[in-house]
């Protein structure tokens, strides 16, 4: 078991202090996709209870934060993390809030998502017909297991919510940040989709963990409260915070990794019935090409 987890920086170098040195490496395959967003880091991290788990770190944006949300190399970034070996994976990022009980610095395990991405390629596969059944876009297993890790923490952690992924760059106008609300949405970032779609045809279980830290733009600030003016301005105030208590969440989760052990998820074969092309029909290049995605469906096939 190889538990990837993608987010950024903050979390990323609190976990690799928790790596045995001697057994670090780093990978950055050149997928179909090309290349993902930064140089994967393999190991083993020894959690607080003195468990081993092995793990896969990703930069989303790349070093310095370089790639934007809208140019991230979905793709790629998924891609890699299933060809290294990644049989779980753990999504973090920052968000806006878009409910009043879900507090900048609070923790929240994502259970649906809204698209609104309009740009970015969403499949692996553009020469065959396959639906993977999407209702449920984040692992059931996977968040059980983390909510289960989630005693003692500190830092408020909501059980469910629903992301509303936005192209961006740019932040939501106040009539759009009003339209998510009424859309039913409780978060809002940038970044969950197409990753999340790309994880389950890659058949990766994977949960996401919401970072607000602020309130989007639907709520003014109120000068009484010493509420900032600028939405960038409390983002940068609350990054830290929320990063803190991602990463305490994460590193009590990986103490129990022993729990996902052997357990399947619905992910796990979620491309058993969604090729409906006629695998006889498929090329054999195409095949070959994303067989770390599905090659152990055409076992039996006759290639073209």
């Amino acid at each position: 078991m190889k538990i990837g987890i993608i987010g950024g920086t903050g979390i990323g170098e609190r976990l690799m202090n928790r790596m045995e040195p001697e057994g670090i490496s780093c990978h950055r395959p050149d997928t179909p996709f090309g290349w993902p967003s930064a140089e994967i880091v393999e190991g083993t991290v020894r959690t607080v209870g003195g468990n081993e788990v092995s793990v896969l770190l990703l930069n989303r944006h790349g070093v310095g934060h370089k790639i934007p949300p809208h140019r991230l190399p979905y793709r790629a970034n998924i891609f890699a993390l299933k060809e290294i070996g990644a049989t779980h994976l753990i999504s973090t990022g920052a968000t806006g809030s878009l409910r009043e009980d879900i507090k900048p610095g609070d923790l929240v395990l994502c259970d649906q998502v809204i698209d609104r991405t309009a740009t970015r390629a969403r499949t692996f596969f553009d020469d065959a017909a396959v639906h993977v059944e999407f209702a449920d876009p984040f692992c059931p297993v996977m968040r059980k297991w983390l909510l289960d890790s989630a005693t003692g923490l500190e830092t408020a952690l909501h059980e469910r919510g629903t992301y509303v992924c936005i192209e961006g760059p740019s932040f939501s106008t106040r009539a759009e940040s009003h339209m998510h609300r009424t859309m039913g949405g409780d978060l809002v970032g940038m970044t969950a989709m197409p990753e999340a779609r790309l994880a389950r045809e890659a058949e990766l279980p994977l949960a996401l963990i919401g970072l607000p830290t602020d309130y989007d733009c639907w709520r003014t600030g109120d000068p009484a409260q010493g509420d900032s003016s600028s939405l960038i301005e409390e983002i940068m105030a609350n990054l830290e915070q929320a990063s803190e208590a991602a990463f305490g969440l994460i590193e009590a989760a990986l103490s129990r990794a022993d729990e996902l052990e052997g357990v399947e998820c619905p992910a796990h074969d979620a491309l058993r019935l969604a090729i409906w092309t006629d695998k006889d029909k498929i090329r054999g290049g195409e095949i070959d090409r994303l067989a770390p995605c599905w090659g152990k469906y055409f076992e039996s096939a006759s290639i073209v």
